[in-house]
């Protein structure tokens, strides 16, 4: 039997990460990703990067994007064992934004509380994923040993 963890555990794991893999594409259709840092901010992540990085580029070109948050998984006394992390997938909808167009709240937890100056201001963005449809899980709200069990730790969450 499938997963089935609600949307609020799956929010939660979210908000514990600040790194997952954003999947994107490039304006000639062919697939890309990058491991970026991000923040929550309501049910959006925001992530902060370079205005002209490729990243900015082709999220202009198609804002359709994917997202993968990796979730350490750990044996409590037995840390050298290694376990593949649990994950939560989904699609979502990318916005370039300007700095200007977050709060001042948000841009302090994009750069962790560094100050910006002109010139890093003037070359940075932010990008806006709204999810959308179904969080895709594997591993959320399920004991460590079923996670040994594909079909019994994948799981599906409205966003």
């Amino acid at each position: 039997m499938p997963a089935t963890p609600p949307t609020d555990q799956v929010w939660s794991e979210i908000r514990k990460q600040i790194f997952a893999v954003l999947g994107f594409v490039s304006k000639n259709g062919e697939a890309r990703t990058a491991g970026i840092v991000y923040v929550v901010h309501g049910r959006e992540l925001y992530i902060a990067t370079g205005r002209q990085s490729w990243k900015a580029r082709h999220i202009r070109e198609n804002p359709n994007v994917s997202l993968t948050v990796t979730i350490s998984k750990r044996i409590p006394l037995f840390p050298w064992i290694k376990i593949p992390p649990a994950t939560v997938t989904f699609q979502g909808t990318a916005a370039v934004c300007t700095l200007d167009e977050v709060s001042a709240e948000l841009q302090h937890s994009l750069f962790r509380g560094h100050e910006l100056d002109a010139d890093t201001r003037g070359n940075s963005c932010v990008i806006r994923v709204a999810p959308r449809g179904e969080f895709i899980t594997y591993g959320v709200g399920v004991p460590l040993l079923t996670m040994r069990h594909p079909e019994q730790a994948r799981g599906r969450a409205a966003v």
